[in-house]
């Protein structure tokens, strides 16, 4: 049995959610108590990699590529940056939506940290989702994300209410960062200032409420609302989680605007290397989506380092020098890509069970 006033989950069909599944998925999360893991990839062994582990752990997830990933995705021979960064994410799109359903889990499409220089990327997707749109009656993303957090509150809350236009009518929902997350992501962000009281890492619940007052009517929005987080791992103590913050703000917008315990579906940026007793206290006050970037980059990489170091002729030598035999099989690219293609799902089987969705597939 359901505890008393929480809905049975909606049943979606697998592959990319948009529009009112994406909703669905987000009122499970909320109506749950759980949340999912946001990973950046950057080409199609990482894409394979967090939907092998989703379909493993009976989850569905969020990947999510930021403007660095994309352009990676697109090749960095591309001559032109700014159109890689376009293509990539695209292509990065497609090929989610081409293989996501077959994994048997939901897929939210997602583009991460955006600042006033990357106003043209995220607007040249949009083209692209409008021409999704017509042809098949979904956008490509279920969402894109702005980060004006650096600029001033009625500046950032400007500029996302004239993408969020834009977005509403495809069914696609807009995240917003208030407050500042410290470290850096691909060459967005902030300065974490060591032994530093760092307030300004940490969201007032009066932003919150201003911001939510204006775009709220016009589409759907997510809040990276920052309570201490940070980019990337550091030193025990550099970094004051303050969940509670959420908490404050989720009151604050209910009081004011109605919408129940928690009327927002809350981000969770700089997920890497957090406390896990902060990480379930962050769920507990709507977090719905917790990125994970920092931890999956090092768990593809370490068992890729373990295999060259395992086999290192191989990497220096076609013929084995002391036996006169091929290495082939050895350096075949498939060999150590599939390496660390396990070492993210390893890495994501224990986001998962962190975040408390493993099982909790909408997917039927």
């Amino acid at each position: 049995m359901l505890p008393p006033g929480q809905k049975a989950p909606t049943k979606l069909r697998p592959g990319v959610v948009t529009g009112a599944d994406y909703l669905a998925l987000l009122d499970a999360c909320r109506d749950g108590g759980y949340a999912l893991p946001a990973v950046n990839v950057v080409g199609t062994n990482s894409i394979n990699a967090v939907l092998e582990a989703a379909a493993k752990n009976k989850s569905d997830v969020i990947i999510q590529l930021s403007n660095g990933g994309a352009r990676f995705f697109a090749g960095e021979g591309c001559p032109d940056a700014a159109a890689a960064r376009v293509l990539g994410a695209v292509s990065a799109a497609q090929h989610v939506h081409t293989v996501a359903a077959a994994y048997g889990i939901c897929v939210v499409l997602h583009t991460d940290h955006a600042d006033r220089s990357l106003l043209p990327w995220v607007n040249a997707m949009i083209d692209h989702g409008e021409e999704h749109m017509k042809r098949t009656g979904k956008p490509l993303f279920s969402s894109h994300m702005i980060d004006l957090s650096a600029e001033p509150l009625d500046v950032n809350i400007e500029e996302c209410a004239k993408v969020l236009k834009r977005m509403a009518p495809l069914g696609m929902s807009l995240e917003i960062e208030l407050g500042v997350t410290g470290g850096e992501e691909d060459g967005i962000g902030h300065d974490l200032e060591e032994s530093a009281d760092n307030a300004h890492l940490y969201t007032q619940p009066e932003d919150v409420l201003k911001a939510w007052e204006v775009l709220a009517p016009i589409g759907h929005v997510t809040v990276a609302a920052s309570f201490g987080n940070v980019h990337g791992v550091y030193a025990p103590g550099n970094v004051k989680l303050r969940p509670e913050i959420l908490k404050g703000s989720q009151e604050a917008v209910s009081a004011k605007f109605g919408g129940g315990e928690k009327p927002m579906s809350l981000v969770f940026h700089g997920g890497s290397g957090s406390e896990k007793d902060k990480i379930t206290e962050a769920v507990s006050y709507g977090v719905f989506k917790m990125n994970i970037d920092t931890d999956t980059q090092f768990a593809f990489a370490e068992p890729v380092g373990a295999y060259v170091q395992a086999s290192p002729v191989a990497f220096t030598h076609q013929i084995d020098p002391s036996n006169g035999k091929p290495t082939k099989k050895l350096y075949d690219p498939r060999k150590w890509l599939r390496a660390g293609e396990k070492g993210i799902v390893k890495r994501l089987d224990e986001a998962f069970a962190d975040l408390g969705s493993a099982g909790r597939t909408l997917a039927g």
